[in-house]
């Protein structure tokens, strides 16, 4: 089932990271049923900020976003499943978190959108391009899970 092998990047920013939220982002993509194929506590470099943000270089906020995103360590990971591009966008809620549904990452943790604590690929095209930015081919684990079945059928 090719569908399932679909990959998207999910970064914890700063603040999430300094909030203690890791483990509770974690859970809530685990209980949803998809699978951690690579993770990593980082200090990125402010060159791999500007290109993983080079779409919004010609927005007010940009250096701003650069610099606060380079302030503290972020938590890059690779998730992997059916759909999990679209349906980690979901579990995200919106990107300003008055916007945000209860029961979403945003909705339930985040108050306001430049503390927004969280980043996901917002297409599949973006999620392998923002993947192979943050990761090694060595570096994402190809695994079955033990839990396959019981997710899909």
């Amino acid at each position: 089932m090719a569908a399932v092998a679909e990959r998207t990047f999910i970064a914890i920013k700063p603040d999430g990271v300094q909030r203690g939220l890791v483990g509770e982002i974690i859970k809530r993509f685990e209980q949803k049923g998809f699978k951690l194929v690579a993770m990593k506590l980082i200090h990125a470099s402010e060159d791999v900020l500007r290109e993983h943000y080079i779409d919004l270089k010609d927005r007010p906020f940009y250096d701003g976003l650069v610099q606060y995103m380079h302030s503290g360590p972020v938590v890059a990971m690779v998730w992997e499943g059916l759909n999990v591009v679209k349906t980690g966008r979901v579990m995200l809620g919106e990107t300003n978190p008055v916007d945000s549904k209860p029961g979403t990452i945003r909705g339930d943790l985040c108050v306001q959108v430049g503390r927004n604590i969280i980043h996901g690929s917002d297409s599949v095209e973006s999620a392998e391009t923002e993947i192979n930015l943050w990761f090694t081919p060595e570096e994402l684990v190809d695994y079955r899970s033990c839990a396959h079945e019981w997710i899909y059928e």
